[in-house]
């Protein structure tokens, strides 16, 4: 008689992610009978929150999706507004929403890389163990996260759900003196995170490495950060609204977040990784030679290191923010007019996670009709448990304790932004 064990992992409260959400993994004679990556946060009914306000309400209400990513939100519904009504924002307008833009990849980067991410690595609980044993690295990091909250205070009016951003530009533009306030430490910035991500390029990385479509937006101009088209490594180049003619969303039972993928049934991949793999020849000549200096190359597709990738982008972020900071001359008009019509507009920005795309359709008074917003976690669903799928098959031989840790460590690759709780992992194992 063969004897069948059966064994049980939870994990009931992880806090080094955004949400609530469970893994359910079940192994049987060494191979896995199954794997859900669950997220059963309630709904919150954004979309159909917004029917009937009018246009110029959605950033704000948006941006309370995330109070870690405000800035995707505010930016990603105002330009979708805006394609809508018939205007651009371009100039020195473009460039301050460029440079909020930044502070949000640099404080949420840095949030995540240093204080959320790292202890995985270390074999740590939590960044306070780091910080008993290199507090000058910690403090660093407080420090630059701190920096990219000061700039979205500058240009929004405050660091959490920054007031200052409309549709058309800005209710007020930040004085020539306050935005030239932060070069001095933006200089010092751009320092510190090359000594952050050479750091993280001292881990030791988990062997596991997959062949991702990755999708991202991409700019003639620049790294894409607030604009440009979409593109990936397949060879898709399409305008923002050519988006919903070749991604989809799904419901599926097992998670109150709908999962994206590709027209023909694919997972994708969206964030850090994606941006890099796709736009690497457009990052600066420094945050290049620090990549390289870090162990990645041109490409990198171990998800694992996309704690380096993170650290590169913020380094470049803090590199446009000093050149626009340097540039800055206070414009004319503090935003474009706009005038209520009837229309449907797309926008869509890359959010420190990947992009975000919203779709608004107005009535002839300039309300909302209709809302469909995409948030980047939502997009990597699916490719998150394929990742899930690779790591076990890959580490099956760990002690479940082992096991359970890579496992939060692989969901934890993609900063997935579940909600802006604390509470994430429920991880049910069980083996026959």
């Amino acid at each position: 008689m063969t004897k069948t064990t059966s064994r049980i992992i939870k994990v009931d409260a992880l806090s080094r992610v955004e949400g609530e959400g469970a893994l359910d993994l079940h192994i049987r004679d060494g191979k896995i009978k199954d794997l859900k990556f669950r997220i059963f946060e309630p709904p919150r009914f954004f979309e159909a929150l917004l029917r009937g306000r009018d246009f110029s309400e959605a950033p704000d209400i948006t941006s309370r999706i995330c109070g870690i990513c405000p800035i995707a939100y505010l930016l990603g519904s105002s330009q979708a507004m805006e394609d809508a009504l018939g205007v651009s924002v371009t100039g020195p307008l473009r460039d301050l929403r460029r440079l909020i833009y930044c502070g949000e990849w640099v404080e949420s980067h840095v949030l995540h890389a240093a204080m959320l991410h790292a202890p995985d690595f270390l074999e740590l609980d939590d960044a306070l163990q780091i910080a008993k044993a290199n507090p000058e690295l910690v403090k660093k990091a407080l420090k630059l996260k701190k920096l990219g909250n000061e700039i979205l205070e500058v240009v929004g009016g405050r660091a959490v759900h920054p007031v200052n951003l409309k549709v058309g530009g800005f209710y007020k533009v930040p004085t020539k003196a306050r935005v030239r306030s932060l070069i001095e430490p933006l200089k010092w910035a751009i320092d510190a995170s090359r000594d952050l991500a050479l750091a993280f390029g001292g881990f030791e990385f988990p062997d596991y490495e997959y062949d991702y479509t990755c999708v991202s937006m991409r700019h003639p101009d620049e790294y894409a950060i607030q604009d440009g088209r979409i593109i990936s490594n397949r060879g898709l180049d399409i305008g923002v609204s050519e988006f919903p003619d070749h991604f989809v969303e799904e419901h599926v039972a097992h998670s109150n977040a709908l999962h994206g993928k590709t027209k023909t049934g694919e997972a994708y991949l969206v964030g850090p990784l994606a941006r890099y793999n796709n736009n690497f020849d457009q990052l600066s000549k420094l945050a290049k030679a620090t990549a390289k200096d870090a162990g990645l190359g041109k490409i990198c597709i171990n998800p694992f290191q996309s704690i380096i990738v993170r650290m590169v982008e913020t380094l470049y972020a803090f590199e446009e923010s000093l050149r626009i900071a340097l540039a800055y001359e206070e414009p004319d008009a503090s935003c474009v007019q706009v005038t209520p019509r009837a229309g449907t507009g797309h926008g869509c920005t890359e959010a420190p996670r990947g992009i975000c795309y919203h779709r608004y359709s107005l009535d002839k008074n300039g309300l909302i009709t209709k809302a469909t917003i995409m948030p980047p976690t939502a997009q990597n669903q699916k490719q998150i448990e394929i990742d899930l799928h690779g790591v076990v098959e890959r580490y099956m031989d760990l002690a479940d304790e082992k096991l359970k840790w890579r496992c939060e460590q692989t969901i934890r690759n993609y900063d997935p932004c579940i909600s802006c709780a604390t509470h994430f992992l429920k991880l049910n194992v069980t083996r026959d």
